[in-house]
């Protein structure tokens, strides 16, 4: 019982580290993918191409890999080395490593990659005659944005968005991969010292939140249901 209580107790501990990531990624993510997907809707050629161009390799390349290009690229060009960096922030009364921030980064630009051909999708949905609509009406355009055109589109993408930030909860065990103290390098950790049930246990820490997750979803898809033809 001893043994299980103090696995229990380190496994939160990262579970909460894997929340914390999965957060601050959104926090990142999803502003910066709107302003990816407007850069590659925009009419400025140069700026559309090259915006796609970072889309497709951020979509096409391994998350993993990109972590390892965040974390060690720098050092290998000698601008700085992570490990070596101290933020000062503090969380729970613990120092934030720099090998966090570094899966933070990754994490923030990939999956923002991701968001912005969602978002992309379900603005290019809406059809030009409810801007003209609106305007015939004597609406400006913030006010046709924000209360015909965005509550339509967050129709549209709330069913792939729902998809990727599901994913995002499980993707977050990546971060073991450069020595984030997370929920799996826990469970791994343990599994060294001879305990692999641990690993198995850890899994319903994702589950509980994947849950939580598609119950929140599946409210939210209800509450615009109103949108249906």
């Amino acid at each position: 019982m001893e043994v299980f209580l103090e696995v229990n107790s380190v496994l939160l501990t990262g579970f909460i580290t894997s929340v914390l990531l999965f957060a601050l990624t959104l926090v990142i993510a999803l502003p910066l993918g709107l302003l990816m997907a407007f850069c590659s809707m925009s009419k400025f050629a140069p700026l559309s191409m090259f915006m796609k161009v970072v889309v497709w390799i951020l979509r096409g390349t391994p998350l993993m890999l990109q972590i390892f290009a965040i974390f060690y690229l720098p050092g290998l060009l000698n601008l700085f080395v992570w490990p070596r960096m101290n933020t000062g922030w503090l969380w729970f009364d613990q120092t934030i490593s720099t090998r966090f921030i570094a899966a933070l980064v990754a994490f923030g630009i990939n999956y923002a990659a991701y968001f912005s051909v969602i978002f992309k999708g379900g603005i290019e949905n809406i059809s030009n005659g409810q801007f003209e609509a609106g305007y015939v009406l004597g609406m400006t355009k913030r006010q046709i944005f924000f209360k015909v055109i965005l509550l339509q589109v967050i129709k549209h993408i709330l069913a792939p968005m729902s998809n990727e930030i599901i994913t995002l909860i499980k993707d977050t065990s990546l971060a073991n991969t450069i020595s984030v103290y997370e929920l799996i390098f826990y469970s791994k950790k343990f599994m060294l010292d001879g305990l692999v049930w641990p690993v198995f246990y850890a899994g319903a820490f994702y589950l509980l939140f994947v849950g939580l997750l598609t119950i929140l979803f599946n409210k939210l898809e209800k509450k615009l249901g109103y949108f249906r033809t």
